[in-house]
């Protein structure tokens, strides 16, 4: 795990060039505090900077910028390839009259050595990992950029005047002269909608996340014109899942259980390889009991994992996960949040993640790795099993909403009129704004449109933003249900965009690498082959995931009403950060030429007076403003 950038500017000198690389690596040493390397190309003024943070081979054979052994070839690479000796294995056989005189272990020299035998794409196709990669070809005098399978490991990039930038956080980026800086309004509009900024978009014009399963090469006549062209897809996720409903698994449920167990086994052992101490983030929740106790199993070692608690009861879940831990046998860690602390870390959000996001659950996930920090350097965690096996609650209800659609065409406009004075008793408030939810899900012409109302915070009603029209998401299939498709979404948008972009920057803050077992690609590829009922059944998401875990946990100690991962934000805006969300909020203007501050004024009060639970959405306006003057 590390952090890269770089540049291509006409004209510039080394000295210079030098200097501006690293001022674009001094805020981003986080990401690799261990080592350091600045490369640059005179003739064709490419400049790779490079922080490393040390997990395999922790010599300075590992050091990068790295060029190949042929000379044609300089990385720089943010991630982990895990199969990487059995892709040495295969490179080896095939060179069988010609050893490769390794200079060590890295998997950073492993992934010179398949660009060279291989090509971009082929060696993409066979790695198993998560990355962001920049590749300088002195031969082709080409720059390629590329990205893992999933999006855990971020890249942005973008024109800016004649420079053409590139890193890891787009702190990188704008530590750059050339950097422009100006505020992609549609971006912005759509980050209230959905309280993230979806691929390919940034928060500034003209700069770039690179989408999941691409790659993008920079040809010299790109270059020249400053053009980019368009990323080509070595791995899709639409097609992965079209390829699941073609060849869907033939076998029993039973069978299923043993395959996937058989897929898990192998990626946390993968994924518990390392140079450094590995540990485990764990919630008590089914899908962080499952790493651990496959984790547990794969080694002779000690295990240690992490937890948080919460203040709010209701939203703690530490002392489930001790009560897994003690089974387990793990040396378990756990911490109460204090509010102190989340007073501390508020005015620091828009830095660390240096792009709005407005996942409030990034607070106990930066704390969580803070902790974790203190006795390990890499953390294994739980992500990807809820998109990729129907873990989400709302999965359950949205296929019984789609199948009572023809319940729409009644009038229940008037209705609602009627049984408008019951809006005065709070609990019948509740149940007409549930029925009001229900009615508008009815009201949606397709799968897509049903789910994409029930991402947006707003239900697709007028946002308090003066630019209305937000940027396009990918196109993702409709698959052969409503809740297939919600979960195909926030594994193509929510999961990259919102949850791996959250714990990538949480964990990075304090140098310390995450790893998701969920999203190696081959448990991927299966879970879109498994028919729906194998993981979702009535009410029960993961259904096929929960009996993998029995095999390994007693059924009574994991089964509990999942909690999520989030803080008790309707309260604490009234109480503890209630200074905080109204000194944001102050700061707009009347006048706002951005901000519709009546209707967020609106807001606050509603919310103040518990007439509704804005939550969410104050706390989006409130990040939101920290990059808007």
């Amino acid at each position: 795990m590390c952090g890269l950038t770089g540049y291509i500017q006409t004209g510039v000198n080394k000295s210079t060039a030098l200097n501006q690389l690293d001022a674009m690596l001094r805020p981003i040493q986080h990401r690799g505090p261990d080592d350091k390397g600045l490369w640059f190309d005179e003739q064709h003024f490419v400049a790779l900077g490079h922080q490393r943070l040390s997990i395999l081979d922790l010599s300075p054979a590992g050091h990068q910028p790295m060029a190949s052994h042929c000379g044609r070839f300089v990385i720089v690479f943010n991630g982990e390839i895990y199969n990487h000796l059995e892709l040495r294995k295969t490179l080896e056989q095939s060179n069988a009259n010609q050893p490769i005189n390794w200079r060590g272990h890295s998997d950073t020299e492993t992934l010179l050595a398949c660009f060279t035998e291989w090509g971009i794409e082929k060696t993409l196709k066979a790695c198993v990992g998560m990355f962001a990669i920049v590749l300088w070809d002195k031969q082709e005098k080409t720059l390629t950029l590329t990205r893992d399978r999933i999006g855990e490991k971020p890249l942005y990039y973008g024109w800016q005047k004649d420079t053409f930038l590139f890193g890891s956080e787009l702190k990188a980026l704008k530590a750059h002269p050339s950097f422009n800086g100006a505020t992609n309004m549609k971006a912005a509009s759509t980050f209230l909608r959905l309280n993230y900024i979806p691929a390919p978009h940034s928060i500034y014009e003209g700069i770039y996340k690179l989408i999941p399963g691409t790659y993008l090469t920079l040809t010299q006549s790109d270059l020249k014109k400053h053009n980019t062209p368009d990323s080509i897809v070595y791995w899709s996720l639409n097609q992965v899942a079209h390829q699941g409903q073609e060849t869907p698994f033939k076998g029993s449920f039973n069978d299923a259980v043993e395959a996937l167990e058989a897929l898990l086994k192998n990626a946390v052992q993968l994924q518990a390889i390392a140079d450094v101490p590995v540990g485990a983030f764990l919630s008590g929740g089914v899908d962080s009991s499952m790493i651990t106790a496959l984790m547990k199993s794969a080694t002779t070692s000690e295990v240690k994992t992490f937890t948080i608690g919460m203040p709010d009861a209701a939203l703690d879940e530490s002392g489930h996960a001790t009560i897994i831990a003690n089974y387990l046998k793990t040396h378990h860690v756990n911490h109460m949040i204090q509010p102190n602390q989340i007073l501390d870390l508020i005015p620091q959000l828009s830095d660390i993640w240096d792009e709005p996001l407005g996942d409030s659950s990034q607070i106990p996930t930066y704390l969580l790795c803070q902790l974790a920090k203190q006795d390990v350097t890499v953390a294994l965690s739980g992500d990807g099993a809820d998109e990729f096996f129907m873990g989400y609650s709302q999965y359950a209800a949205l296929n019984p909403l789609w199948k009572t659609k023809p319940l729409g065409k009644l009038p229940w406009d008037t209705a609602f009129k009627v049984l408008s004075p019951l809006n005065k008793y709070a609990k019948s408030k509740k149940v007409l704004q549930k029925s009001k939810l229900a009615v508008n899900g009815w009201r949606q012409d397709t799968y897509r449109d049903l789910n994409q109302y029930f991402m947006d915070k707003y239900r697709s009603s007028e946002i308090p933003f003066r630019q209305q029209n937000g940027v396009e998401l990918q196109n993702l299939n409709n698959l052969l249900t409503s809740a297939s498709t919600a979960a195909h979404y926030d594994a193509g948008i929510y999961l990259p965009d919102d949850i791996l972009f959250k714990v990538d920057r949480a964990a990075m803050a304090h140098s310390l690498e995450t790893r998701a077992p969920f999203l190696d690609h081959r448990i991927i590829e299966f879970s879109y082959q498994l028919p729906l009922k194998y993981k979702l059944e009535c009410r029960t998401g993961k259904k096929v995931l929960r009996e993998v875990l029995y095999k390994h946990v007693p059924k009574q100690i994991v089964d509990k009403k999942k909690m999520g991962f989030s803080i008790p934000l309707n309260n604490w805006l009234k109480t503890d950060l209630r200074e905080w969300v109204e000194n944001h909020l102050d700061k707009i203007p009347n006048d706002s030429e951005t901000f519709n501050k009546p209707m967020i004024d609106q807001l606050w009060k509603e919310h103040l007076a518990n007439d509704h639970d804005h939550a969410e959405k104050l706390w989006g306006i409130s990040i939101l403003s920290d990059f808007i003057t």
